[in-house]
C-alpha cells in the first residue's frame, strides 16, 4: 500500500477550516486535492448525466451546487457530494417519461424528505449495519469504480493503454519519493502534455459531452402542482431521499474509520437534503456523497476539512465555464488511470486473503459476498446494503436460535417436575420451543424456571400460553417463574390476549 493510503489518525484541529488556513502546508494539501477532484468529477458528471438521460450541463450543475452546498452545511468534513450513478439510476426513467421539470420537481421533494427523515433519527439506524455489509459495500463500490472506466478501455485508439499504464505508475510510485503534490494531478497534468506536445488522437473530455458555458441560475420547475403531479414525482422523491441517504451515510462512516474520526451523521443527512435543494432550484439532477472522489480526496489526497469539498464546487465551476476549452483537451486516459487508481486503492484486500477467509465465520462471508454481487448486478448500492442487510438478520437470528434450551432440572416430588429454559427467546427461537416439554408423560404440576432467559417479542408469549394450554388440556397445571422485570412486564401485557391461533 502507498504511504498516501497510510492515514494517520486525525484530531479535531486537524479537520479545522481555521486550523488549515493557518498552515500553508495543509492548505496547499487541501487546495491541490480540491482540484484533482474537480478534475475527477468533470467525466463522471457527464456520464451520469448521460445515464439519467439529461443535458450534460444538468450534471455538471448538480456536481458543482452539491459540493459548495454540502461542504457548508455538512456533518462529515472532506467528503465529496456530487451528482452519482445512484441517483441518475432512480431518476432515469422520470426523465424519460415526464422530462426535465419532473426529474427537478423530484430532486426537490427528495431533498424535503431527507432533512425530515435526518430530523427524526434515521441517521441512528447506521449502527444496525453490520461489519461485513460495510466490507461488501466497500468492495462492492471498487468494483464499480473499476467497471464503470471500462468503456473507455473498449474501441479506442491503442496508445491509450500505454497512457493509462504510465498514469498508473506515476501515482503508484511518485508517493514513495515525494507527496508535496497530490501524484493523479502530476499524473494528468503529463499526460495532457504529452498528448498535446505530440499531438496524440486520443479520446478526451471534451468527446464525453459539451462543457456549460454560463452560471447556473435559480428556476422553479415548470409543473402543475396537483395531487396527480405529487402523485408521479413522489415515488422518485422518496428514492432519491432513501439512496442518497444510505450512501451518503455509509460513505461517512468509511471516511470516519479511514481517518480515525467521529461526524455528525444527523447532520450530514439534512445536510444532503438542503444540497438537493439548492441543487433542484438551480437546475441539477440530484445526487449525494460521491465514494470515489471521496476516496481521492481523503485517502489518496490526503484532505480533511471543508476547504477541499468547497474548493471541488468552485474549481469545477471555474474549470468547465472559464476553461472549458483547456479541460476539454484532457485526455480520458489520465482520468481512468485516476479512476483505477482509486478502485484499488478502496477494495478490501485483506478481505479476500485465503488466511482471512479461512478464519472468518461462513455466514460473515456470505454477506459480503451477497452484498458485493446484489451492488454490481444492480449497480445500485442501497439494494446492496438492504439485501446485505437482510441477509445478516436471517443468519443471525437463525444462529441465535440454536442457542436456546430447554433442561430438565429436577423432581421435588413424584407430582412435580422443574425446566429451566436457557437463551434468548424470539420468534425465531421461541416456535420450536412448544416441542420441548412431555405433555403426556409429565406429572401433575410442572414448573418452568426461565432465570436464565429472556422475552423479547409477543410470539415468545404466544408460545408460552400454548404450552400452558397444552398442559391445561390434560388436567395439568404449569408455573412460569424467574422472569426478569422487562419479561415480566411483556408477558403480563401479552398474555391472554393474542387469540387462540397465535
Amino acid at each position: 500500500m502507498s504511504r498516501a493510503a497510510q492515514v494517520p489518525a486525525t484530531s479535531i484541529e486537524d479537520v479545522s477550516v481555521l486550523g488549515a488556513l493557518r498552515s500553508p502546508k495543509r492548505l496547499k494539501t487541501e487546495v491541490l486535492a480540491g482540484l484533482v477532484v474537480a478534475l475527477a468529477l468533470i467525466p463522471e458528471a457527464i456520464s451520469f448525466s448521460i445515464i439519467a438521460g439529461v443535458d450534460p450541463r444538468v450534471g455538471l450543475f448538480a456536481s458543482f451546487t452539491m459540493a459548495v452546498t454540502i461542504s457548508i452545511v455538512g456533518g462529515r468534513p472532506a467528503m465529496i457530494s456530487a451528482a452519482t450513478g445512484a441517483i441518475a439510476l432512480v431518476v432515469a426513467p422520470l426523465a424519460r417519461d415526464y422530462g426535465l421539470d419532473y426529474l427537478i420537481a423530484a430532486v426537490i421533494l427528495g431533498g424535503i424528505l431527507q432533512v425530515l427523515l435526518s430530523v427524526l433519527g434515521v441517521a441512528k439506524l447506521m449502527r444496525f449495519i453490520p461489519r461485513s455489509v460495510m466490507v461488501g459495500f466497500v468492495n462492492a463500490l471498487a468494483i464499480l469504480i473499476f467497471s464503470s472506466q471500462i468503456p473507455y478501455l473498449i474501441g479506442v485508439p491503442w496508445l491509450v493503454y500505454p497512457m493509462v499504464a504510465v498514469g498508473l505508475a506515476i501515482m503508484f510510485f511518485l508517493p514513495k519519493l515525494t507527496t508535496i503534490v497530490p501524484a493523479p494531478l502530476i499524473a494528468i497534468v503529463i499526460l495532457t502534455g504529452v498528448t498535446l506536445v505530440f499531438a496524440l488522437a486520443v479520446p478526451d473530455v471534451g468527446d464525453e459531452g459539451e462543457l456549460p458555458s454560463s452560471l447556473p441560475s435559480f428556476l422553479i420547475p415548470d409543473v402543475p402542482f396537483t395531487v396527480d403531479t405529487l402523485s408521479i414525482v413522489a415515488p422518485f422523491a422518496l428514492a432519491i431521499a432513501l439512496v442518497g441517504l444510505l450512501e451518503s451515510l455509509m460513505t461517512a462512516k468509511l471516511v470516519d474509520d479511514i481517518t480515525d474520526s467521529h461526524s455528525n451523521k444527523t447532520r450530514e443527512g439534512w445536510g444532503q437534503g438542503v444540497a438537493n435543494l439548492v441543487t433542484g432550484f438551480t437546475g441539477g439532477m440530484g445526487g449525494c456523497a460521491m465514494i470515489g472522489q471521496t476516496m481521492i480526496n481523503v485517502k489518496v489526497s490526503g484532505a480533511r476539512t471543508r476547504i477541499s469539498t468547497f474548493l471541488a464546487g468552485v474549481f469545477l465551476l471555474i474549470l468547465v465555464v472559464g476553461l472549458g476549452d483547456i479541460v476539454a483537451l484532457i485526455p480520458m486516459a489520465a482520468l481512468v488511470a485516476v479512476m483505477i487508481m482509486v478502485s484499488i486503492g478502496t477494495f478490501d484486500w485483506h478481505s479476500i486473503n485465503p488466511k482471512t477467509l479461512r478464519r472468518m465465520p461462513k455466514s460473515e462471508t456470505l454477506v459480503m459476498v451477497a452484498t458485493v454481487a446484489v451492488t454490481v448486478i444492480t449497480h445500485n448500492l442501497a439494494y446492496g446494503v438492504l439485501v446485505g442487510v437482510i441477509t445478516a438478520m436471517v443468519l443471525f437470528a437463525r444462529r441465535v436460535a440454536h442457542l436456546t434450551e430447554v433442561i430438565d432440572m429436577a423432581h421435588p416430588d413424584e407430582d412435580t417436575r422443574v425446566y429451566a429454559v436457557k437463551g434468548e427467546l424470539f420468534f425465531a427461537s421461541s416456535n420450536d420451543l412448544i416441542y420441548q416439554f412431555d405433555y403426556v408423560g409429565d406429572p401433575k404440576n410442572v414448573v418452568i424456571d426461565m432465570s436464565e432467559s429472556h422475552i423479547w417479542d409477543a410470539s415468545t408469549v404466544a408460545t408460552l400460553d400454548a404450552i400452558t394450554t397444552k398442559y391445561a388440556a390434560k388436567g395439568k397445571t404449569v408455573e412460569i417463574v424467574g422472569l426478569n422485570a422487562p419479561s415480566i412486564e411483556r408477558h403480563d401485557r401479552l398474555s391472554g390476549n393474542l387469540g387462540a391461533d397465535h
